[in-house]
This record gives C-alpha cells, sequence and structure tokens, in this order.
C-alpha cells in the first residue's frame, strides 16, 4: 500500500512540477527570444503583468510540487524503498535550489516589473531587470529537469 502512495505522491509531483518546468522552459525558448524585439517600455509591460498573474497563479504548482516530492522522499523511506528515497531527495534538492534562485533572483525583478506594468512607470534599469531574470533561466530549466528526472527515477524504483 506503501509504494502505491508513494507513487501516487511521485506522479502528483511531477505533474506539478511540470507546470513550473513548462513555464520556465517557455520563458527560456520563446519569451527570450521575443522580448529581445520589443523596446523596454514594452518588454517591462509584458513582463510586469506576466509576473502579476504568474505569482498569484503559479504558487499552488511550485508548493504543491515540493511539498509531494518531500511526501514521497517520506512515504519511500519508510517503505523501505531505498532507490526510490534517494531519488526523491534528488528531486527535493533540487527543488529547494530552484525555489533559492527564485527568491533571491526572480521574484525581486517580478515585483519591480510588476509595479511598474501596474504605474506605467518604466524604470531606469528596465532591460538591466530583464537581463538579469533571463541569466537565471537555464539554471532554474536545468534544476527543474534534474527534479522531475529524479521524481521519474523515483516512480520506476518503487
Amino acid at each position: 500500500m506503501l509504494i502505491t502512495i508513494g507513487q501516487i505522491l511521485a506522479i502528483a509531483a511531477v505533474l506539478a512540477n511540470g507546470a513550473v518546468y513548462g513555464a520556465d522552459m517557455s520563458a527560456a525558448v520563446i519569451t527570450r527570444s521575443v522580448n529581445k524585439h520589443l523596446d523596454d517600455a514594452a518588454v517591462t509591460v509584458s513582463a510586469g503583468w506576466g509576473h502579476y498573474y504568474g505569482d498569484r497563479r503559479m504558487p499552488v504548482f511550485g508548493a504543491g510540487g515540493v511539498i509531494t516530492a518531500v511526501l514521497t522522499t517520506v512515504v519511500a523511506a519508510v517503505a523501505g524503498q531505498v532507490g526510490a528515497a534517494v531519488a526523491a531527495g534528488v528531486a527535493v534538492l533540487a527543488l529547494v535550489s530552484w525555489l533559492g534562485v527564485y527568491v533571491r533572483v526572480a521574484k525581486p525583478i517580478n515585483t519591480a516589473q510588476t509595479a511598474a506594468a501596474r504605474s506605467g512607470v518604466i524604470p531606469a534599469n528596465a532591460r538591466a531587470l530583464q537581463d538579469r531574470w533571463e541569466s537565471v533561466l537555464p539554471l532554474r530549466v536545468g534544476l527543474q529537469a534534474v527534479a522531475l528526472a529524479a521524481l521519474g527515477t523515483a516512480i520506476a524504483l518503487f
């Protein structure tokens, strides 16, 4: 029974973190290229409103993904599934690292761009803010990919 619960938790973690991975991957592969063709005001307004909605809608996926990954780790350990526990633990470490990058780099920029979009006042450092936000996309995508691969491995090892 614990093995089935662990697998279900890991699948839920994959689904939740898949949403975050997809958002980051889309930003890295598509939006970053689009932004190069936009002026500072357009980038700021577009990013600002994107962050406005994203920061309100995405936490359920991010928090849900971390929580279900932690629960997967615990259930795997309790069930004696060492390989699955280690794999899920790797996912948790990757997700906590992703969260650290988000909180330290992305979130303050999200807040500034949201304020600019809502007020219509474009900051003088608008392009630098966007460039800094985009600079951590490869790391964010990589950490999410590690988490998803580790969760998939946990499912296979249960």
